[in-house]
C-alpha cells in the first residue's frame, strides 16, 4: 500500500466514526464516509476536498455494493476498511423479543459482513487492504444486561479471527477492536442504544434499576473516542496490524481478569479433561 490511503468507514455520522473519519483526513488520508444519510455525514464529518459522504445501510447488501462502486469511482481503491457501524439492543434475554435479537444481528454481525463481501473483491484485485472491524469489550467476555449484544459482538470476534486465514494470501490483513467505555453515543437511548421489548415481572426491578445505571453512564465513560481513532491511525499506518487492539484500561484489565478465570477453570479439571481419548 502507499502511504496515502483511501478509508472507507461504516457509521461515520455519528459517534466514534466521525472521529475515525477525522483522524484519517488529518493523517493525510481520503476517506469514504458512510451512513443512512450522506449529508448527516458531511455535517458530522465535515466539508473536506478527500472525503466522499456516501449512503450506506449495511444491512442492504446492495447498498455495500453500490457503496463499494462509489468508491472505486471516486478514488480508484479502498485500502482500509473500518467495520464500525453498530447499536446496542440492550436487556435480559426474556425481555429482548425474538425481533430485536435477530435486529441485532442484522446490523452488528450481518452488516459488516455485507460490507466486507462488497470490498474483498476490489482489496482482492489490488493485492492489498486492512479490515478493521469494531467488536468490544462485550466480544470478549459475557457481561450483564448483554444478552443480545454480546453474542453479536462474539460472532465478530469468530469471524474475524477466522477471516485473516482466508485473506492473507491476497496480502490483506485484518485487526479486531475491543473497545472498553469511550464516550460516545452508544448508551444514548433513541441514537445507538434500544432497551427491550417484553416485560416479565420477575426481571421488572432489575431491568429498571440497569437502565437508570447505564443511562447515568452516558458522557461520563472514560474513554476518549478521539485518542481511539488516532491510535487506529496510527496502528494502520504502521503496517503491521495486530490480530487484536484491546483498547482502553478497563478492558485491558476485564480481559486480563477474564483470561485467569480460564486457566484457573482449565486447570481445576485438567486430569479430566486429559482423560477423554481414546485407550491405546
Amino acid at each position: 500500500m502507499t502511504d496515502t490511503k483511501v478509508w472507507f468507514i461504516t457509521g461515520a455520522s455519528r459517534g466514534m466514526g466521525i472521529d475515525i473519519a477525522r483522524a484519517a483526513l488529518a493523517a493525510g488520508h481520503s476517506v469514504v464516509a458512510t451512513g443512512r444519510d450522506p449529508q448527516r455525514v458531511l455535517d458530522a464529518v465535515g466539508e473536506h476536498e478527500r472525503l466522499l459522504a456516501v449512503a450506506l445501510d449495511v444491512t442492504d447488501p446492495a447498498a455495500a455494493e453500490s457503496a463499494a462502486a462509489a468508491a472505486v469511482e471516486r478514488f480508484g481503491r479502498i485500502d482500509v476498511l473500518v467495520n464500525n457501524a453498530g447499536n446496542f439492543y440492550a436487556g435480559y434475554f426474556e425481555n429482548i423479543s425474538d425481533a430485536q435479537m435477530r435486529a441485532q444481528m442484522e446490523t452488528n454481525y450481518f452488516g459488516p459482513l455485507n460490507v466486507t463481501r462488497a470490498i474483498l473483491p476490489v482489496m482482492r484485485r489490488q493485492r492489498s487492504g486492512q479490515v478493521i472491524t469494531i467488536t468490544s469489550a462485550a466480544g470478549l467476555m459475557g457481561q450483564e444486561f448483554c444478552a443480545a449484544y454480546a453474542p453479536s459482538k462474539f460472532a465478530l470476534e469468530g469471524w474475524m479471527e477466522s477471516l485473516r486465514y482466508d485473506v492473507e494470501p491476497f496480502g490483506i490483513s485484518t485487526m479486531a477492536v475491543e473497545p472498553g467505555f469511550f464516550r460516545t453515543e452508544l448508551l444514548v437511548e433513541g441514537s445507538s442504544t434500544i432497551w427491550p421489548e417484553l416485560v416479565i415481572e420477575d426481571y421488572a426491578q432489575r431491568t429498571e434499576d440497569t437502565i437508570a445505571a447505564w443511562s447515568s453512564m452516558n458522557g461520563q465513560q472514560g474513554g476518549d473516542p478521539k485518542k481511539l481513532a488516532h491510535a487506529l491511525v496510527m496502528l494502520s499506518d504502521s503496517g503491521e496490524l495486530p490480530l487484536r487492539f484491546v483498547a482502553g484500561a478497563d478492558v485491558m484489565a476485564g480481559v486480563e481478569q477474564n483470561l485467569a478465570t480460564i486457566q484457573r477453570q482449565i486447570d481445576a479439571h485438567r486430569e479430566l479433561s486429559a482423560s477423554l481419548a481414546f485407550d491405546a
